[in-house]
């Protein structure tokens, strides 16, 4: 039996989840390898201690994106047989990964150590925060090999770099560099390779330090934020504030400041 795509590894409430197929360059080829990450990511969610979770690759890249072996062999996540088929398969395939990023209420970092192209690169911008190792490399590249993004990264990537900078790199795939991407916004850190999970564990820590149950409802809004009305996020914001007044962990913030203390959090 072969080893799970993702490594799962946890220190205290960060989990940091290693796509493990150096050899390939962390491409992802089969169901079992989307099952796999769909379960690694919703594993982290159950877990009310999980605060924060780290996403990388293994070896020189982060993902290469789907494996064109597979798909010139239509033998994979991409296509099969006949349209409809093919269209299933995306949907029971690549995308419930897209889903599972997207709804998991973790804090998560995309800690990308190399190259991040196709859905290597929407698997990143799923991810709340992004830093980059120097001398990767960066692209929506599908254009390049005919097709569209099948994973969600047409409505994924606009929300990280804004609709002009979106549609460039989707019509043109054009690969872009560390640099670049830290000047477009698609990142916020440029690391040298042998710091970047140091940097990414150390924001982790950061993030952990405060209070769980907060954390989890700041994210929800966030990510309720980027699509829908004011009003809306407003009747939310006021629904998850009413909770979270309620916790152990907001009065024990205001009377530590109170007291001139350092805070004890428990996540309750």
């Amino acid at each position: 039996m072969s080893t799970p795509f993702v490594r799962y590894e946890r220190n205290g409430a960060i989990v940091t989840l290693t796509m493990d197929r150096a050899e390939s360059r962390n491409a992802i080829a089969t169901h079992q390898d989307c099952a796999d990450l769909v379960a690694a990511v919703q594993r982290a969610q159950d877990d009310a201690s999980v605060s924060c979770v780290i996403l990388t690759g293994a070896g020189s890249a982060f993902s290469a994106g789907g494996n064109l072996k597979a798909m010139k062999e239509r033998n994979g996540i991409g296509p099969l047989d006949a349209p409809d088929a093919t269209r299933a398969n995306y949907r029971r395939g690549v995308q419930p990964i897209a889903q599972a990023l997207w709804n998991c209420e973790v804090p998560m970092i995309a800690a990308i150590n190399g190259h991040a192209i196709g859905l290597g690169l929407d698997l990143a911008c799923l991810c709340d925060i992004r830093i980059v190792a120097e001398g990767s490399k960066l692209a929506s590249s599908f254009i390049k090999m005919g097709i569209v993004p099948g994973d969600g990264g047409a409505w994924i990537l606009p929300r990280a770099v804004g609709l002009s900078k979106a549609s460039e790199m989707i019509f043109t795939g054009d690969i872009i560099t560390a640099a670049e991407a830290l000047a477009c916004g698609l990142v916020s850190q440029v690391l040298p390779a042998d710091q970047l999970l140091a940097a990414a564990n150390a924001l982790a820590e950061r993030i952990v330090c405060n209070p769980a149950k907060a954390l989890r409802l700041s994210k929800r809004l966030l990510r309720q934020g980027q699509q829908q009305r004011l009003s809306d996020v407003l009747e939310l914001s006021a629904a998850f504030q009413a909770l979270a007044h309620e916790t152990r962990d907001h009065a024990e913030a205001v009377d530590a400041f109170l007291e001139k203390r350092s805070p004890v959090f428990t996540g309750k």
